[in-house]
């Protein structure tokens, strides 16, 4: 299949780029600003289907919205016409087009000749009325709060915020290619022209700052929001490509003594936090049990002796594990335990604890596990 992307150098057009790149079934063709319109009925008539990203939406003379927007998709539509193949197109509109601004009224009479084109010809055409669209390759500075306000908090920079109230409606780049690429291959039609991202976020300008400068300072407090699902996971992996290359690590606290060292590495607000240790031949580290706190060791290399005992019946148990073969062992509430690296060289243990460790409560207490005899 081949397939049509104007406007590919633009935001969302890189993003699809890259997307369909990823496919060996799917060759790409590329219409972009400083190429000559006159080439477009060369292109088109190659294509078996046309992704209309190509727009105006900050010029400098507000005319360039016409030029830019509709004049522009009338030329496609002609070349598509020209074809004399009933080639499907994609229209990145926007939610202004309901409007009555110039960028509003430009981008609805690209939509009414695509309209027309698709009652004439009989090409399908699908409609997107986009709100803002985040994501990575956004370009701050220019349209986007989100790229904005990610560029300049990752570099420590001031942002700009007129009502921290006002609320903006979101939707992430990759749902966005996702539903582009589901029209094209057929998997979201209907008869209605327009077609709608879900999902679709709302978060208030100040709200989006906040957690913005959340993402910033979790490199210092270690405490990771929840980056795993919705708004805050796609806010999160934006964020992160924000980041100017020289910012791409960050040190942790390394904490030593005679035994080897303690470093932890993250910190989550409900489920515990993620740190290492070593251990020198021969030492033994715990000695400890705990009432609700539990912990899973992966000794990831060396030998280790796992030691437990029950602090009411006495009950002893004792275990080994070595980093070549990837075993998890978790201490119980209500026995003390410990460990001992019994190799010949250094031992690494990965630990994960079901708390952020709490010194004013930390429930740990002391007490020597011994041997079974």
């Amino acid at each position: 299949m081949k397939v049509l992307i104007t406007g590919a150098n633009g935001f969302v057009g890189r993003n699809l780029v890259a997307h369909l790149g990823e496919r060996q079934d799917i060759e790409v063709l590329c219409f972009n600003r400083n190429d000559p319109l006159d080439a477009l009925a060369g292109l088109v008539a190659q294509v078996d289907f046309v992704f209309h990203l190509a727009g105006v939406n900050r010029p400098q003379d507000p005319l360039e919205f016409q030029s830019g927007n509709a004049d522009l998709t009338r030329k496609l539509c002609e070349a598509v016409e020209t074809s004399g193949r009933q080639i499907p197109l994609l229209y990145t509109s926007s939610s202004q087009a309901e409007l009555d601004n110039p960028y509003g009224s430009s981008k609805r009479s690209a939509e009414e000749a695509l309209l027309e084109l698709a009652n004439k010809h009989g090409s399908v055409v699908h409609l997107f009325r986009l709100p803002n669209v985040f994501g990575k390759w956004a370009r701050p500075n220019y349209n986007s709060a989100v790229a904005t306000f990610c560029h300049n908090i990752a570099r420590d920079l001031p942002i700009q915020i007129n009502d921290p109230l006002a609320r903006i409606t979101l939707v992430y780049i990759d749902d966005v290619i996702a539903h582009f690429i589901a029209v094209m291959e057929g998997r979201l039609a209907g008869d209605h022209p327009f077609v709608r991202v879900d999902p679709e976020y709302s978060i208030t300008v100040g709200e989006l700052a906040e957690q913005l400068r959340k993402f910033r300072d979790s490199r210092g407090t270690l405490i990771t929001e929840p980056v795993g699902t919705g708004l805050v996971r796609a806010l999160y992996s934006t964020y992160l490509s924000y980041l100017p290359p020289e910012s791409f690590t960050y040190e942790v606290p390394k904490y030593g003594d005679p035994r080897g060292v303690f470093v932890e590495m993250l910190k989550t607000r409900d489920s515990g936090q993620f740190s290492f240790f070593t251990a020198h031949p021969g030492i033994t580290r715990g000695g400890h049990y705990h009432h609700s706190k539990t912990e899973k060791f992966l000794v990831i290399k060396g030998k280790a002796c796992f030691r437990f005992r029950h602090i009411v019946t006495g009950e002893f148990h004792e275990l080994f594990t070595v980093g070549e073969q990837p075993e998890i062992v978790e201490t119980v509430p209500g026995w003390t335990h410990d460990i001992t690296n019994v190799g010949d060289e250094e031992m690494i243990v990965m630990l994960w604890a079901n708390e952020i460790f709490d010194r004013e409560h930390p429930d740990t207490y002391a007490r020597p596990v011994g041997t079974e005899s």
